[in-house]
């Protein structure tokens, strides 16, 4: 027998339909973040559904639910994104709020 042909060759390759297939080697995702918001008595909620519209780019009516669900439940995630993105979208959020004097703060998770 012929080397590489035959049964037990483990250099091999799989053949479909006559065509040499090897598996696809699946890439590592790099591990992402949430960005969560957490709620304060003085912030107002006009400048929290500005920032979500702005900032994550969260349509109108999204923003004012994800705004009432920080409001309520006293945080909520704005996002989930690679770790530099993460972090940079909380060091906008406390830019902003800290040119308005407004104490919101963002942090991240894990997701």
């Amino acid at each position: 027998m012929a080397p590489g042909a035959g049964g037990g060759d483990s250099t091999r390759r799989d053949r479909e339909g006559g065509v040499a297939t090897r598996p696809r080697q699946e890439e590592a995702r790099p591990p992402r973040f949430k960005v969560v918001l957490y709620n304060d008595d003085y912030t107002p909620m006009e400048f929290v559904v500005a920032l979500l519209e702005q900032v994550f780019h969260k349509p109108p009516v999204e923003a004012t639910r994800l705004m009432l669900q920080i409001h309520r439940s006293g945080s909520g995630v704005a996002g989930v994104y690679a770790l530099e993105v993460a972090e940079t979208k909380v060091a906008t959020v406390h830019r902003m709020a800290e040119e308005r004097g407004y104490p919101l703060r963002s942090g991240l998770e894990p997701e």
